[in-house]
């Protein structure tokens, strides 16, 4: 089974066993277009030689680009086979969710009010330099650009996960210290990691577990916590958020991956958060639970809450961004408000053209 392309001495050696049939599960899930590029040629090129691939993606733009059939499965259950060429996107994804979905991204009406978050010319050395931007309440500012060009790095660095050589940080107008993510949290600030189940989650943690580790103090008192008050909690989140889990004792390694992140968020919607970062939010999910986290980030910005949202997926960007800043090397090469911001703009500016 390979889990990335053939770019590394692992998945070469997996080609060169003569295999037959070589499965793919999410091979693109971190790769740029141009090496989306290369996977597909390589794929072409050993379909023509008689092996049999099986691609398990939840991305539809690349099943219908490379894939001759497409069996939907839904709650461990298959749904339907049939050939690409008798089928369409809606068609894949009502089977996929169990429900018609009208729009891909849900329409936003953006209020932005003031200045919540503001970063000025921050800095990790060999990460980022003199990085600058500000995100408003009730508003999804986009971070896009290649892999490896900084954008995780920033924001850990911001929420204080790794170390800022420069720079300053402020919040609604006053400058702040965050040296460590409790600072980032008394200051309002939430962070989903794009790697859940290393960094955002305990998985041998139940459900209830998970969502609790942030709040504590919303249900303790002199050192005590109130195992109603958490239950209480635990269950308005899971049902707000619509988490599929037999019960919220639940381990959280055993919840599909869209469930999982959802665990995820919760957990720091928990907090009441200002700022919410998000970095690759949904990244491994399904069509139907993309869309639940879309609504939700919708909910929050009319909430007021200011969200950053790094994701690789430029439809993502496109679709559910206010402004898109892109980054190239470590540096924001440009800014590109919703109605002006196109596929060829931004990866031009992510590639380092004008």
């Amino acid at each position: 089974m390979l889990r990335r392309p053939a770019a590394n001495d692992r998945d070469r050696q997996a080609l060169m066993t003569n295999a037959k049939i070589i499965i793919m599960d999410e091979p693109t899930a971190a790769l740029t277009e141009r090496e989306i590029g290369k996977l597909f040629e390589v794929i072409r090129s050993l379909k023509k030689e008689g092996v049999s691939i099986v691609y398990i993606s939840h991305r539809m733009e690349e099943i219908f680009a490379i894939c001759d059939r497409i069996t939907v499965m839904r709650d461990g259950k298959t749904v339907d086979t049939k050939p690409i060429s008798e089928t369409n996107f809606d068609e894949v994804v009502k089977k996929m969710v169990g429900r018609e979905l009208t729009e891909r991204y849900p329409a936003r009406h953006p209020s932005p009010g003031e200045v919540v978050l503001e970063v000025k010319n921050i800095s990790g050395k060999g990460r980022f330099e003199n990085v600058s931007f500000s995100v408003r309440s009730g508003e999804i500012v986009g971070v896009s650009g290649l892999m490896g060009a900084g954008r995780t790095e920033m924001m850990r660095a911001i929420f204080g996960l790794d170390r800022l050589d420069g720079g300053e940080i402020w919040i609604r107008g006053k400058k702040v210290s965050i040296k460590k993510p409790d600072d980032a949290v008394k200051h309002g600030i939430g962070f989903i990691t794009e790697d859940r189940k290393d960094e955002g989650l305990v998985l041998d943690f139940s459900v209830r577990e998970n969502m609790a580790l942030t709040n504590l103090f919303s249900f303790s008192s002199k050192g005590f916590i109130s195992g109603k008050k958490e239950q209480e909690f635990v269950d308005a989140l899971t049902k707000r958020l619509q988490i599929k889990t037999h019960t919220t004792e639940t381990a959280a390694r055993d919840l599909s991956g869209g469930n999982q992140q959802k665990v995820v968020i919760a957990k720091w919607i928990g907090i009441g958060p200002s700022v919410l970062i998000l970095d690759e939010p949904t990244r491994g999910v399904d069509v139907g639970a993309k869309r639940e986290i879309y609504q939700l980030m919708n909910e929050l910005t009319e909430r007021g809450v200011a969200i950053i949202m790094v994701s690789s997926e430029l439809p993502e960007v496109l679709g559910m961004s206010d402004r898109i800043l892109v980054v190239h090397e470590g540096r924001i090469t440009g800014e590109v408000d919703r109605e002006h911001a196109t596929q060829e703009h931004i990866m031009t500016l992510a590639t380092g053209g004008q």
